[in-house]
């Protein structure tokens, strides 16, 4: 692939990110920030920070979206800092891990900054408020990455732990810890918010259903150490940068490996970044490059071949470039090559060979088309014989050759063939019910002897006669359950137009439930769901469908009954709802209420908390977001003890009370540590000894206006 544009700033690019406002922020190893114009590449603004990153295969570097805040490890790794990007001071650090910091990451909504480091554990800081949070559960070895989905509902932690962290941030809740890599696991990316995919070590890739935990493919075929991940905006492409300079692309429908070698570089991948507007694939390079590649290269040459009906061409500009196959205008060609395929196959049976073969001229010199072409002139080579053994009535031999020619089973003669077929076969099952009919039947049957496929259904038939009459009552009265019982049980049936027409029912009710769904008509698809449940094959999506729509009615009618308990409760455990102009607006009441909440947290104030989330303290599905808060708030508490130099008796008694609480959680831990440092041979304390609660089990009635003073 050809760069389109490049630029060099000397020293590693450790972070590629496009802003909101459409600037590309630029960072190099000694985090030095540029701010490029996107198309100029010229260098807008920019600032230095006195901090030098000599290992960075993690996110040593981040900024948030609206681009008023970037975070970055330390030096030594020692520590994670945030910054206001305006006035260009630090605004919160992370000193709390035990060990080296090994990753930092913002969410995708500009809430938090989140840091792993080697001692396993994740703290989040409040961006507004530079306090610390929560925690996420922790791992056994050190964080490598950390990731979220778009809707910012979900964050996934991987491990050198091997294992994989799903956390609910909407909820406040741990999901999943997944384990099925069998070494270090080192990269993480959502694809959208129920997919998301995980790299090891040894370069196993597992793409993951964020929802249920189960893994829904394997990506084969990488060769070498993982640096970067990035998906296309529309998620289609999967993009990994390697140590090598590789850069691999997948396809996200199918998870089919598109290039092992898409891009090659002399230097090593350090950061990758999408431009969706432009379709361009931004790759920063250990060497300082930093190179924009058009992942549709190609498409205007393309577009020019189409014109001129080159479709040779075409296909080999689309080898250079698998990406092309995805366009609009290759699916032009696919068109043309399945119109150009049936229209020869229509000649062909007509022996009209020359006229097939005349068709195929833009298409014989592909290799992949010439192979089927060829395949195709070869099948009908002796077709002339299956007409002249369909017309003499040869029926087992006709059959036989289509048998092992199968394209001869599209022809108008096979077709009426089977038509014929049919009518025999209706009129034998009606005679068979005839007293004295089975002979007459089997006479009638006779011509099909020998055809294997037909052989078994006469039998069935002759056998079981009666079982045709039970089915047929069983359709008419729309008794599909045991019409299908029916059929498992007795093959033959399927040759029924009663068996087409019920089929051929089945689908247009699933059709016309999904609309009804889409159109918020949930009564009348619940009746079709109903009737639908007698089809054995919708068994599942039944399943998911009357979820759906059950959720929908419960939330449709708590928001006109105005009972907010069981609208955020639905609202909270599906993203479906969350998309609806109502779980939108509740959203942004709760965020709302959320942010007011964090700011009195990070002061100590359990009042003001209790004023900003009121409305939701009775809300079940919120308990686990609010103790969060209030944990927060008590080690704010806690941490304004030590300033003030408050007696230690008293902080002791506070760190038992959160603990009694919340449990041993990575906040409270952290805190003990600053007490031991602070009140160094004065501190002795055993947490492992202490009475523990739980978050799981906190209740806003535990709400206490100080951990300090809790009895």
């Amino acid at each position: 692939m050809k760069e389109v544009k490049q630029v060099n700033f000397k020293y590693p690019i450790v972070l590629l990110k496009i802003l909101n406002d459409g600037q590309l922020v630029v960072v190099d190893n000694k985090t030095t920030v540029r701010y490029l114009n996107k198309d100029t590449l010229k260098v807008k603004a920019g600032f230095k920070a006195a901090m030098e990153h000599e290992r960075f295969k993690q996110n040593v570097v981040t900024f948030s979206g609206d681009g008023t805040k970037f975070a970055s490890l330390s030096s030594d790794y020692k520590e994670a800092k945030l910054f206001n990007t305006k006035t260009k001071k630090a605004i919160a650090k992370m000193i709390r891990h035990q060990g080296e910091v090994a990753c930092v990451e913002i969410d995708s909504k500009d809430r938090y900054m989140f840091t792993g480091g080697e001692d396993g554990k994740t703290f989040v800081v409040d961006l507004k408020t530079g306090k610390l949070a929560f925690t996420l559960p922790h791992h056994a070895d050190t964080v490598n990455e950390i990731s979220f989905s778009a809707n910012g509902n979900w964050c996934v932690t991987v491990s050198y732990d091997r294992k994989v962290g799903v956390f609910n941030i909407a909820t406040m809740t741990p999901k999943h810890k997944l384990k099925l890599h069998a070494a270090p696991v080192m990269k993480t990316i959502f694809i959208d918010a129920s997919r998301f995919i995980t790299i090891d070590k040894n370069a196993t890739a597992i793409v993951w259903n964020t929802y249920s935990g189960k893994v829904l493919a394997r990506l084969s075929g990488i060769h070498d150490d993982v640096r970067e991940m990035i998906v296309s905006r529309d998620g289609l492409f999967l993009f990994l940068g390697t140590q090598l300079g590789h850069i691999i692309v997948y396809e996200l429908k199918e998870y089919k490996q598109l290039s092992r070698s898409y891009i090659k570089h002399k230097a090593a991948v350090s950061s990758l970044e999408f431009d969706d507007k432009e379709s361009l694939l931004i790759v920063g390079y250990e060497d300082g490059d930093v190179i924009f590649y058009d992942i549709y290269e190609g498409r205007k040459r393309l577009r020019m071949l189409l014109r001129l009906n080159k479709y040779d061409e075409a296909y080999k500009l689309s080898d250079y470039n698998p990406l092309l196959s995805y366009t609009e205008e290759f699916k032009y060609i696919f068109d043309m090559w399945d119109r150009t395929f049936e229209k020869a196959k229509y000649f062909l049976q007509r022996g009209e060979k020359n006229k097939a073969v005349s068709l195929f001229k833009n298409f014989k010199n592909i290799p992949s088309k010439n192979t089927q072409i060829n395949k195709l002139l070869q099948e009908y080579k002796e077709y002339d014989k299956f007409l002249e053994l369909a017309r003499a009535g040869k029926l087992a031999l006709a059959y036989s050759m289509a048998r092992i020619n199968p394209t001869y089973k599209e022809s108008d003669v096979y077709k009426s063939l089977e038509k014929q077929w049919q009518k025999t076969f209706i009129t034998a099952q009606k005679l068979v019910l005839q007293p004295s009919g089975i002979e007459r039947a089997r006479e009638l049957l006779s011509p099909y002897r020998g055809i294997s496929e037909k052989t078994e259904h006469i039998q069935e038939l002759l056998k079981e006669a009666k079982a045709y009459v039970t089915f047929k009552k069983a359709v008419s009265s729309k008794n599909f359950r045991m019409a299908f019982q029916l059929v498992n049980q007795y093959s033959f049936l399927r040759e029924f137009p009663e068996y087409t027409a019920m089929v051929d029912y089945g689908d247009k009710l699933f059709i016309q439930a999904e609309k009804d769904i889409i159109d918020g008509n949930l009564d009348s698809a619940l009746r079709t769901l109903q009737i639908l449940s007698s089809f054995p094959e919708f068994d599942e999506d039944i399943i998911y469908l009357r979820e759906t729509i059950n959720n929908k009615m419960k939330f449709d009618k708590a928001i006109k009954a105005n009972d907010m308990v069981l609208a955020y409760s639905l609202l909270d455990n599906s993203d479906e709802l969350q998309e609806t102009e109502d779980g939108k607006r509740l959203q942004e009441i709760w965020d709302k209420a959320l942010e007011k909440a964090n700011k009195y947290a990070a002061a100590g104030d359990i009042d003001g908390i209790e004023e900003a989330l009121k409305d939701f303290m009775k809300i079940p599905s919120k308990y686990m977001a609010i103790a969060s808060v209030v944990a927060w708030c008590y080690i704010s508490q806690l941490e304004k003890a030590i300033k003030e130099k408050t007696d230690l008796s008293i902080i002791e008694d506070g760190i038992k009370n959160y603990i009694l609480t919340f449990g041993l959680r990575d906040e409270i831990e952290s805190f003990y540590n600053i007490c031991k440092r602070f009140y160094k041979e004065d501190f002795e304390m055993d947490l492992e000894m202490l009475p523990k609660g739980s978050l799981k089990r906190w209740r806003p009635s535990m709400i206490e206006k100080s951990v300090l003073l809790l009895k």
